[in-house]
């Protein structure tokens, strides 16, 4: 493969995703976000630099027009967020002439990012969701009626993203009328400007969670999905509902996985998907089913462990988009353990014990997408140890409970 890469973003996702394009072709990918993260600092695997001005759809069209000028090939083109998917999306046109890449229609990704158009976009749809209320300042709805606790999470995810506030949280689980109150105005003082989601919380800790991911090629064809058991949660105020410990091929619940894998094949091949697809689910077990939380366009933080499954993610990019390659679908159904956290978390805050016993027996071969063995630095060897032993201190002090 000789085509360049270019990858969004310089987050954990970034940073797995040149891990992916190092290890199947031992090519340094070029990597570009708005400002330097931990998770692409100090390594040998990648080509990292900054530009400010990526959040604007102006200037992310310059970047890329100025880093295709001295390119003998079409550039193979890889987003970790939102923003640069629409952004790529919107603009596929133009950049198809110098770039390869394999994203929905910019119709398709607002109808998944934007969670009040997705849940009444699809509610007649095969998918099941959550009880939900959407809120704005102008709402008329009593919220004291409502039954707690819930959870609160904004509609409008990138122009959330874009804000900065003390006390903001990805996402708010509310447990009474008086936190619902402080958390809407904490979130619309502060710029917040489109609606907001109420949602029931469905019961049942971290283990109740499920992650889903599939590739979509680019005819529209599902080529293959995962489908993993999430036993902890990152319990950050920005991470929380990041898989922080899931085991693919487990299922410790009544759920019918076959079943849902049916629905969700089905359900992206027929809105016109294309690429990587990542769904977040929980396991209701008031009516035994998977209640979709959110798709998210594009590779989630946690979808390294595909690698495991025998999916390199840009080896899949490379082989549709270049090889021109297809494949029969596939369920993804073998036992692979991935873990942002040490084994002393996972002691203490999974507790799930049949979970946890297969969590040790799984260890062996345990995946950390951020350790990569052909990454030797010893700087980035002593931050990852920092941050290992960091986790005990997130963990103690979250403010999000099961």
């Amino acid at each position: 493969m000789n085509n360049p890469v270019l990858i969004l973003g310089t987050d954990a996702n970034a940073y797995y995703m040149a891990r992916c394009c190092y290890e199947a072709y031992k090519i340094k990918p070029y990597v570009i976000g708005t400002k330097e993260l931990s998770f692409t600092k100090y390594t040998n695997i990648l080509n990292v630099s900054y530009n400010k001005d990526m959040w604007s759809e102006e200037g992310f069209l310059k970047l890329l027009r100025d880093f295709a000028k001295d390119k003998d090939e079409k550039i193979l083109l890889i987003s970790t967020n939102e923003t640069y998917s629409e952004f790529i999306s919107k603009n596929k046109n133009e950049l198809s002439k110098n770039y390869l890449f394999n994203l929905p229609n910019i119709d398709v990704i607002k109808s998944l990012t934007n969670k009040e158009l997705f849940y009444k976009t699809y509610e007649k749809s095969s998918l099941k969701f959550p009880k939900t209320i959407y809120y704005d300042k102008n709402s008329k709805i009593n919220l004291k009626d409502i039954t707690y606790p819930v959870i609160v999470k904004p509609a409008n995810v990138v122009s959330y993203n874009h804000l900065e506030f003390i006390g903001k949280n990805k996402i708010y689980k509310i447990n009474n009328y008086e936190e619902l109150n402080k958390t809407i105005d904490l979130v619309y003082h502060n710029g917040y400007k489109d609606k907001l989601i109420i949602q029931e919380f469905i019961t049942g800790g971290d283990d109740y969670l499920f992650d889903a991911v599939c590739y979509v090629n680019s005819k529209g064809k599902a080529e293959f999905m995962s489908f993993a058991q999430i036993g902890l949660q990152e319990r950050t105020k920005s991470m929380v509902g990041n898989a922080a410990v899931l085991i693919n091929g487990l299922n410790l619940t009544k759920g019918n996985i076959l079943a849902e894998v049916n629905i969700l094949k089905e359900f992206l091949e027929q809105i016109n998907y294309r690429g990587f697809a990542e769904i977040d689910m929980k396991y209701d077990q008031k009516d035994n089913t998977f209640k979709v939380l959110e798709i998210n366009a594009r590779q989630g933080r946690s979808s390294y462990y595909l690698n495991g499954l025998g999916k390199n993610l840009v080896k899949v990019l490379v082989d549709d988009l270049i090889n021109n390659q297809e494949h029969e679908f596939q369920l993804l159904d073998k036992k692979v353990l991935l873990s942002f956290v040490p084994k002393g978390i996972i002691k203490k805050y999974v507790n799930n014990e049949k979970y946890k016993k297969e969590v040790f027996k799984l260890w062996k071969k345990v995946i950390k997408p951020m350790q990569a063995k052909c990454d030797k630095n010893i700087l980035r060897y002593l931050m990852l140890r920092k941050r290992w032993l960091h986790y005990y201190k997130e963990y103690k002090d979250s403010y999000w409970q099961e």
